[in-house]
């Protein structure tokens, strides 16, 4: 059998190319932020995770410029190698106080962040214990790992406590959750959590990409609930609020260190350039500077929640800057966002498997950056089009 037969009988893609309704891989001509241009057309984006708006803030622009213009545009090499700067180290430094955690470690991606942390703690007698709806670099993270790989119900706590009560004492345990998920925007429930990690021996790890910069005050989700002594260990992404590319674990030093040492997805790759560094660097300069930007883009989530909810529109449990629209329905959920597309709101169409059958949804998300006027208009979209289809 040739094994390139599945890629020649994969159709799925090119036939919702053929029908119109395609939505990946949409090439924008520029991107503004709030606002965006494909093929000549302005649209108003919703589906970026560019929380603080910072892509565009001059400090991050002029520091990434500075960093290629001293340093060149790569390292060329592992960080175990020749690819640690003394900007590694003092973004590293900043970001473990940011957290408030003794010690931070660089990846080149926050993908890489998750595969590297978890796959170097899970060993042949370990179990990690997951969320069913943590993002898939976690899963991917405990596949690599060469333990045991549990999951319990979202944030259902009796479920985990049943999951924590059936793992012998002698293995190590670590729970593994989003702190804020990415595609409904509801918070895990991190205190009760931690108590259950404290009752059953784990450790605990929140995977923060989607609330650092946004919840707590910009600190995060353990922040925002009070709860970073009771964590082991916080990952973030640099790819959304800080508006660059890469990502960190914060931790105690001796576990830091010991990633630092085993993490392959770090020892094997090309550490994060120069550019990236710097700009993520002056993003964390920018909240600590600029923290009227978290306020508001939680008062902008609050506006579009109050509106889509008011309109009729299904939201979930969202309680941040990421607002579901559940719809239910494959067919449904494209349609309505090429009619999105069509009258300037840029939205992302969310399906199994990356939401459980039934929760198809359309994952819209807000930045500081968004004006009154956009939302606005945005709303008066999603209530005509609403309309059109018969979802409202």
């Amino acid at each position: 059998m040739d094994l390139f037969e599945k890629c020649l009988n994969f159709t799925t893609a090119k036939e919702a190319k053929a029908s119109g309704i395609y939505p990946y891989f949409i090439a924008l001509n520029e991107n503004e932020g709030t606002e965006v241009i494909y093929q000549g057309k302005r649209l108003i984006m919703c589906g970026s995770n560019n929380y603080l708006g910072l892509t565009t803030h001059p400090k991050v622009r002029e520091a990434a410029i500075e960093a290629i213009k001293r340093y060149g545009t790569s390292c060329t090499g592992s960080r175990f190698l020749n690819g640690t700067l003394a900007l590694h180290e003092q973004l590293e430094k900043e970001l473990a106080e940011w957290v408030g955690k003794e010690a931070a470690l660089v990846f080149s991606t926050g993908m890489q962040t998750n595969l590297g942390t978890v796959s170097a703690l899970i060993g042949r007698d370990d179990v990690v214990v997951l969320d069913k709806d943590d993002h898939a670099s976690i899963v991917d993270g405990a596949r690599l790992g060469y333990g045991k790989i549990e999951r319990f119900r979202h944030n259902d706590m009796d479920h985990l406590e049943k999951v924590l009560a059936s793992i012998p004492d002698t293995a190590g345990k670590l729970i593994v959750v989003d702190g804020m998920f990415s595609m409904e925007g509801d918070l895990a429930p991190v205190e009760e959590i931690s108590k259950l990690a404290k009752k059953y021996g784990a450790r605990l790890m929140i995977d923060d990409a989607h609330g650092m910069g946004v919840l707590g005050g910009g600190h995060g989700t353990c922040a925002q609930l009070n709860v970073t002594d009771k964590v082991d260990l916080i990952m973030s992404t640099f790819s959304k609020s800080f508006a660059s590319l890469g990502g960190f674990i914060a931790g105690d030093e001796n576990t830091i260190h010991y990633i630092q040492h085993t993490a392959r997805a770090l020892i094997f790759s090309a550490s994060i350039p120069p550019s990236n560094a710097a700009a993520a660097l002056a993003a964390l300069h920018v909240m600590h500077e600029e923290p009227e930007r978290a306020a508001r883009v939680i008062a902008v989530a609050d506006k579009m929640r109050k509106g889509f909810t008011s309109l009729g529109f299904n939201i979930g449990d969202s309680t941040t800057p990421v607002v579901p629209i559940i719809i239910g329905d494959d067919a449904k959920t494209f349609l309505f966002w090429k009619m999105l597309f069509d009258n300037g709101v840029f939205v992302n169409p969310v399906i199994s498997p990356a939401v459980n059958a039934g929760r198809q949804l359309l994952r819209t998300s807000y930045m500081a950056t968004h004006t009154d006027a956009q939302m606005d208009q945005v709303l008066s979209v999603f209530k005509k089009v609403g309309k059109e289809i018969g979802l409202i």
